[in-house]
């Protein structure tokens, strides 16, 4: 048996002693803005010179390196060791050498929920024309071209500026492309230096553009599929299924493999080639959990700096790690950060007890029930001898006793420790039991179950439940068929995983930015690997997180940016929050699930939930360009060198605290307000020339606001206007969050801003 790599490192620097001597890594060498006087070639042969140089010959360079980063900007990816790497981060030119990280993958109902529905003339997609000619990018595990969801039938050709391309590899040719997916290509060198090379055989995968996992496939069709009719998941969430910009164009850049794993050496690489292409969203369902790494290490933050600078929208899902503060990822100003929210759509079957009572679940599993009835047991009553009550009430792996459960349905309860339906399902299962009815806190995220059905129901009815299996002797129970529900539930909620603010980087920076629709989404998925031994493939599968809502964000963007092209990433993203709800469909305020809900705040869903007919005409935008991010780095304090080489020009930073309050974001987030405080802000008219906007305040409690000044009148020379919004705390509270909003009306347009103010004590006295 092969000896681990770690072993023959130690070993070499125990023989060797000598500190500078290390194992092979992958390093991104960062180099900036590319200088857009020097053709690619010649940039790429500069990276192979600088390499040449450090290893001593061409050829050890080009074995070293996996990737040239020449488009978007300047840089390269390399297996170094770390003194290799230490010696290139002291080279004249470099900016940041960064170790290789491996980052996480994060409809029939969603549209027509959010009121974008391509039969009627009214709403922004007659406009729009259907998102047509916006090139959306997705950074995910590729496609499965095949779908329904990827015709192009009535669709031109690609636009003429589009310079990508498709790129064969296994199972996938270059006419797998068509007028819909006009890009496809694949990036697996940074996989493969940190895992070494893939064994197909071992693990289902493609090495192309193919999706053999199926999220890629999912969120490029929630974004830009075209109409499906009778789509549905096994006869659950049936109708059309459609993206939200149905005929957009679509550039697939795979970096997600069947592992779960993406490389930011990987990931870097496709933002590089997704810049030179010519796309005009990036949709990118991914990141990396907390703690987060510094704006210049994080090279997701650093491709879509160069990607927006290039006017490309970047939009980015906010994590799963909800409903705890400051788990938000891909915090950055200049990304669209997307939070999850549910629908007003659920699946429901009857659950009959023995003594003819009955309840309703929430269930997705579709498959046959048997006709008679099943025995039930409460967990901890068939629990393993070596497991504690514990771990037996909410079926925690190992926990059962295969003996007693054959054949049965358990009950199980939600605990602080196990807290997933799912595992108590593979629980179940492995101990060949029949059925799962797992108790839990409310939410509408259903657990997938596919071999035997899980019903999830709320700790009321799990009691009641529990109640009759302890006063029967033999307790019985029927399942019903599961039936898709519509319209009778409230929502838009907030969902429990999606991941919450304050950014734990940069509070000034409200994170996320908008909520979008991302708890059991039906889109299509690729066909290739069974989802279950009992099921088989799936066409179209529902799925819940944050990566189901960011492809929701990425279609509307398409739909503006083909209303209007010539607006800046910032100005999308204004429109998306200021003419966010904050209300759900019945008129009331949007709550959060959690244990227990509570009323909805900006850390969970920024501005609110998108509203995509009224961003298409906002009214007022809060706008930013390159230098304004720029500015904010500086903020930050990173080294200023570093930062004129990712502008591209000579940078002096001033470092004042005030910097970032007064970035032109459209919200506004004080971490620490002592006394008083004023920022500022400057909207730009795209509404009708000749316009008056007046400002109407929500003040958070225990603060008074103040704007300055109060009106704002706009002709056809004014179009831009800058005004100052004054905090004063009332309260001497450390530490607590208060929330409230601003908001601009001229009769027509309401464009809101969120103000999250956290209060701090001014002043300690010594006898306190």
């Amino acid at each position: 048996m092969a000896a681990p790599l770690g072993f023959f490192c130690m070993l070499l620097l125990l023989l060797l002693q000598l500190g500078h001597s290390s194992c092979n890594n992958v390093y991104i060498v960062y180099m900036g803005a590319r200088n857009p006087e020097l053709h690619p070639a010649l940039v790429r042969d500069a990276h192979h010179g600088m390499l040449a140089g450090l290893l001593g010959s061409e050829q050890a360079a080009k074995d070293a390196i996996l990737y040239s980063y020449r488009h978007g900007f300047s840089g390269f990816a390399a297996v170094l060791t770390d003194s290799q790497a230490a010696r290139l981060a002291g080279s004249p030119g470099v900016v940041r050498v960064v170790r290789n990280r491996v980052l996480d993958l994060h409809t029939t109902r969603s549209w027509d929920f959010m009121r974008v529905d391509p039969s009627h003339s009214a709403g922004i997609l007659p406009e729009s024309r259907f998102g047509e000619d916006s090139i959306i990018g997705v950074l995910d595990t590729g496609i499965w071209p095949e779908s329904a969801s990827f015709r192009d039938d009535g669709m031109s050709e690609a636009p003429r500026r589009w310079k990508g391309q498709c790129v064969a590899g296994d199972r996938f040719n270059v006419s797998n492309c068509n007028r819909k997916i006009i890009g496809a290509k694949w990036y697996i060198k940074g996989y493969e230096a940190e895992y070494g090379k893939m064994n197909t055989t071992d693990i289902y995968e493609f090495m192309s553009a193919r999706d053999a996992v199926g999220h890629g496939t999912h969120t490029a069709s929630t974004a830009a599929g075209a109409l499906v009719a009778g789509a549905s998941f096994r006869g659950l969430a049936g109708g059309v299924a459609r993206g939200g910009a149905p005929r957009a164009r679509l550039a697939v850049y795979k970096v997600c493999w069947a592992t779960g794993d993406c490389t930011s050496a990987d990931i870097l690489a496709a933002f590089d080639d997704a810049i030179h292409d010519g796309v005009d969203v990036l949709s990118v369902s991914l990141g990396q959990a907390p703690p987060l790494p510094a704006y210049v290490d994080d090279v997701l933050s650093i491709g879509s700096f160069h990607a927006v600078a290039r006017g490309i929208v970047v939009v980015c899902s906010a994590g799963n790690s909800g409903p705890y503060s400051e788990t938000v990822i891909n915090s950055a100003p200049w990304l669209v950060t997307v939070a999850a929210g549910t629908i007003d759509r659920t699946f429901l079957a009857k659950i009959i007890l023995g003594n003819n009572s009955t309840y309703v679940g929430q269930t997705l599993y579709s498959g046959k029930h048997p006709g008679n009835s099943m025995r039930i047991f409460y967990a901890e009553d068939v629990a393993s001898n070596n497991a504690d009550d514990t771990d037996a009430r909410s079926c925690t792996a190992g926990s059962l006793n295969s003996t007693l459960v054959k054949g049965t349905v358990v009950l199980c309860f939600q605990t602080r420790a196990q807290r997933s339906a799912a595992v108590a399902v593979e629980t179940v299962k492995k101990a060949r039991g029949v059925g799962v009815i797992f108790a839990q806190f409310l939410t509408k995220d259903i657990a997938s179950s596919f071999d035997i059905p899980c019903f999830q129901v709320d700790y009321q009815v799990g009691t009641a439940i529990l109640a009759y299996t302890t006063s029967t002797r033999n307790p019985t129970v029927q399942f019903g068929s599961a039936k898709t529900i519509l319209g009778e539930l409230m929502g838009p909620e907030v969902a429990y995983f999606s991941s919450r603010g304050p950014s734990s980087l940069s509070p000034a920076v409200l994170k996320p930015d908008i909520a979008a629709p991302g708890v059991n989404i039906l889109a299509a998925w690729t066909p290739a690997a069974a989802i279950s031994s009992a099921i088989g493939s799936v066409k179209f599968k529902i799925d819940s997180g944050t990566s189901m809502s960011c492809p929701h964000i990425s279609g509307v963007v398409a739909l503006l940016k083909s209303m209007h092209p010539n607006w800046s990433p910032a100005a999308v993203k204004s429109a998306l929050v200021t003419t966010a709800s904050v209300h759900d469909t019945y008129g009331f305020e949007i709550v959060s699930e959690a244990a227990p809900y509570n009323q909805a705040n900006p850390f969970d869903y920024g501005g609110g939930h998108v509203d995509p007919n009224s961003a298409a005409h906002p009214g007022l935008v809060y706008d930013m360009g390159t230098s304004d991010y720029v500015r904010f780095l500086c903020s930050m304090g990173y080294n200023v060198s570093a930062i004129s080489s990712l502008a591209q020009q000579h940078e002096t930073c001033q470092h004042t605290p005030k910097t970032q309050l007064n970035l032109n974001l459209p919200s506004i987030s004080i971490p620490e307000l002592r006394g008083r405080l004023t920022v500022s802000r400057t909207v730009t008219n795209v509404g009708s020339a000749l316009t008056k906007y007046r400002a109407r305040v929500e003040a958070p409690p225990g603060v008074d606001v103040t704007v300055s000044p109060s009106l704002l009148t706009f002709n056809s020379t004014v179009r831009k206007l800058t005004f100052k919004v004054t905090f004063q705390a009332k309260l001497k509270v450390q530490g607590r969050y208060y929330f409230g909003s601003l908001t601009w009306e001229d009769g027509v347009h309401a464009v809101r801003i969120p103000l999250v103010v956290r209060t701090m004590i001014s002043k300690f006295y010594a006898n306190s």
